[in-house]
């Protein structure tokens, strides 16, 4: 390793060359599982089968529901009636609980203490293709102080006997059954059971006891089931500190310094000081925080006086509770209030005029807006309805990397998070596999296809109650919705890639089916027209420091409520989904986007060269056709805009047969990932702020980043906007190109009977009209432009 990383130094321009090919490990595969018992990756609309679970492979499990017992023998009882009798006369009640034994497979329900007539409801289900065993058997035992497991009866069914179930069917009815001892003979007591094969459509699944949690012990079993989370509700609110009269300074003669600090749970704002120096300050300053509901935390606003450099004297607090702050919609202007200030000993000690609201109109940013998976507003009356159905299955990994040592080799216990809107999904965790199988399926309502799903392996460290433990990251796939062609199934075999500070790794890969599907093409075309964000975020823009300022403030509330769940989602979890932390400072990234630019740019190159082409006469035939080309142009300058229009459009309906066949994907090339040196490297991994020596070069260093991270974004905005424009015709987005096509050939049909000069007329007076007749939010043209696709969802 010490010698490879002295290459990378010596060599830290190795590999640049754009036109390679990238490495077969972290290329996209595309594949054809047997989708939903169907036989191939192909799935129409017409052929799906005829249950939920169309994008999985389908899986068989043995199921067994151990309902309840009755009548059951007490402790120390013999078989023959009339040791019962005396045994349930003269002893104590069963501890009982219930193993299911399949070959060597063992299961067991709780145990209850001394409760003749138990009720488990429990479901156990056990994978076929790991059944080697012709009978099943449910054995009722009784748990003594010993730890000594006393047999009482069993049950045994023929697993060929056993009934299938198929969804939508309706539960198989469970019945009671007489138990047998050892020898066969029927004994005292009654088991409620019930038996069938089925698959994972099966709604006992998710609750039902696996085999992976046979080596799971305490409350791991609860980590390792799929389970579904919502984000929470979240609002913006806005507190308008107007200005305080009446304040009660311990000090009179002095001029006071004071400022407003407002607590909202964990964050803490302060207002400037105010310029009037009396008892009656003044500030009108907008403090924003982020409140989810239910509202449990209350709003704490004190008044405070400066009255040295490091000393604060509070002159009076007050307290407010969410439940009683006003909601608006638009911007329209809410009532403003005067609040008591009181001292600790609630003596009133002035008045705080204030503004306070939460914000419904704009839409919280909890993610990087270029990778978001929602865009619409906190209020439901400003959400419009869906236009489609998004559907992932998630159907096995292959060749994870080892995260762990068990039994003195390395393992991985593997599972998924998958992230859209407000709804999050975590798939069962399936212990000790390098190649798991999930074969799960979830569908998300999609409210706009201009947006992207962020999918990860993580491998969970939390199955023996170890404290302190994280959930290592596997790998991401990230997928743009806009980017996928109406109800096609794609299967692909996406490359789990990660950065580690010694270089980027192939962890492995992961198989994914998806499917969007759009019920109306008109409102799908429609919202190319319309803003990508709320109204409120263009007609009361937020500045960029408050924008992050509330991301942070957003990903610490979801963390905080995600980890009360139960099971809970893990606070690396959803901050690496999140993307918190993504902003800093990092050379491989700058020098991505740089890239980027040069790739967009090349087409402005390639024009060059070609017009030197024609100038130098390097093709005759090319050189004559221009010339006479402009000498119709010149003669007929109308047909400018519509020779333009029409090439577009032509170039667009070549470009169809090189249109993206699959989804993106983590591209370890675009990212430079595969050629960053162990130096930027370590740069990019460095905490913040710096952890190396020297004070002096740390504030430079730390200094550096900061400023070095806002050109990055800038950098990284530019890239975007040239790649939108290059999405215009490269079939990216199908229905966006094709849009354009039309709008295109439409546009140069009316240009060709319109007359150039009162074109041209129309045009200055649209772009000179008076302010009163411009409207606020942006044009269609510029909404449909920001819906593009870029390569930003690419990159790692």
């Amino acid at each position: 390793m010490q010698t490879q990383n002295q290459n990378q130094n010596q060599n830290p321009t190795r590999n640049r060359n754009p036109n390679r090919n990238p490495p077969e490990d972290f290329t996209l595969k595309e594949t054809s599982p047997n989708l939903g018992g169907s036989g191939g990756g192909r799935v129409s609309g017409i052929d799906r089968v005829s249950t939920t679970f169309d994008l999985v492979e389908q899986m068989d499990y043995l199921y067994v529901r151990v309902v309840k017992a009755k009548e059951l023998p007490p402790k120390n009882a013999n078989a023959n009636t009339n040791a019962n009798a005396n045994a349930n006369a003269n002893g104590s009640s069963c501890d009982p609980f219930v193993e299911v034994k399949l070959g060597n497979y063992k299961g067991a329900t709780k145990h209850f203490e001394n409760k003749p007539n138990p009720e488990w409801n429990q479901v156990f289900a056990f994978l076929k293709d790991r059944i080697h065993s012709t009978c099943v058997d449910i054995i009722v035992k009784d748990k003594d102080m010993g730890n000594r497991d006393d047999y009482i009866g069993k049950i045994v069914f023929e697993i060929y006997d056993v009934p299938k179930r198929v969804p939508p069917d309706s539960p198989l009815a469970p019945q009671w059954y007489k138990l047998e001892n050892k020898n066969g003979q029927k004994i005292r007591g009654e088991l409620m059971v019930a038996v069938w094969m089925g698959t994972q459509a099966d709604e006992a699944f998710p609750d039902a006891w696996h085999l992976d949690a046979a080596g799971v012990s305490g409350d791991g079993v609860a980590n390792i089931r799929s389970k579904v989370y919502l984000s929470p509700k979240l609002w913006y609110l806005r507190v308008n500190v107007i200005e305080a009269q009446d304040l009660q300074p311990s000090d009179k003669n002095r001029l006071l310094e004071v400022f407003v600090k407002v607590v909202f749970g964990n964050v803490v704002m302060r207002s400037k000081i105010s310029q009037n120096k009396n008892v009656n300050p003044m500030w009108n300053e907008d403090l924003m925080f982020v409140a989810a509901e239910p509202f449990e935390e209350e709003l704490v606003m004190s008044v405070e006086d400066r009255v040295a450099p490091n000393k604060d004297e509070v002159l009076g607090k007050c307290r407010v509770l969410l439940q009683n702050v006003e909601k608006r919609t638009e911007c329209e202007c809410v009532n403003s209030k005067w609040y008591n200030i009181e001292k600790q000993e609630g003596k009133v000690v002035g008045r705080i005029h204030t503004r306070i609201s939460l914000d419904g109109g704009y839409h919280v940013l909890d993610e990087l807006t270029q990778y978001s998976s929602d865009l619409r507003a906190t209020t439901k009356q400003l959400c419009k309805p869906g236009i489609g159905v998004f559907e992932l299955g998630i159907l096995s990994a292959q060749g994870l990397s080892a995260m762990k040592k068990k039994d003195g080799r390395g393992t991985a216990d593997a599972y998924c998070v998958a992230k859209y809107g407000q709804k999050w999904i975590r798939t069962r965790t399936i212990i000790d596999s390098s190649n798991p199988k999930w074969n799960e399926q979830y569908t998300w309502e999609v409210f706009d296809h201009c947006t992207a799903i962020t999918i990860v392996v993580f491998d969970n460290c939390h199955l023996q109650d170890k404290d302190g433990a994280k959930d290592a990251i596997i790998g991401k796939v990230r997928i743009r919705l806009s980017m996928l062609e109406s109800d096609r199934v794609y299967t692909h075999s996406y490359p789990l890639i990660v950065l580690h500070s010694d270089g980027v790794k192939k962890m492995g890969e992961i198989q994914l089916a998806v499917r969007f599907t759009y019920s109306s093409l008109y409102n799908m075309l429609q919202l190319y027209a319309q803003p990508l964000l709320p109204k409120m975020h263009y007609l009361r823009p937020l500045s960029v420091f408050q924008q992050d300022s509330l991301r942070h403030q957003a990903t610490q509330i979801i963390t905080m409520r995600m980890s009360r769940a139960e099971p809970p989602l893990r606070k690396e979890v959803v901050e690496y989904m999140l993307d918190v932390g993504s902003h800093m400072w990092s050379m491989r990234k700058s020098k991505a986007n740089i890239c980027r630019i040069i790739d967009v740019l090349s087409g402005l190159a390639t024009v060059n060269r070609w017009f030197d082409e024609i100038r130098l006469w390097k093709n005759p035939f090319m050189t004559v056709f221009i010339h006479i080309w402009c000498l119709i142009i010149i003669i007929y300058p109308k047909m400018i805009f519509t020779t333009i229009l029409l090439s577009l459009f032509l170039v667009g309906l070549l470009n169809y047969r090189k249109r993206p066949r699959h989804p993106p994907h983590m591209d370890a090339r675009l990212s430079h990932a595969d050629t960053a040196t162990v130096d930027e490297l370590d740069e990019e991994f460095d905490s913040f702020p710096s952890s190396r020596q020297a004070d002096v070069l740390k504030t430079r260093y730390d200094r550096l980043r900061c400023i070095a991270a806002r050109m990055q974004t800038v950098v990284g905005d530019l890239a975007t906007q040239g790649e939108r424009f290059h999405s215009l015709l490269s079939w990216r987005d199908p229905r966006a190109t094709a849009l354009f096509m039309i709008s295109c050939l439409v546009a140069a049909v009316v240009l060709w009977f319109t007359p150039i000069q009162g074109l041209c007329v129309l045009l200055v007076l649209y772009v000179l009209r008076h302010p009163r007749f411009r409207d606020k939010l942006h044009s269609s043209p510029f909404n449909f432009f920001r819906r593009l696709p870029t390569k930003a969802d690419s990159l790692l």
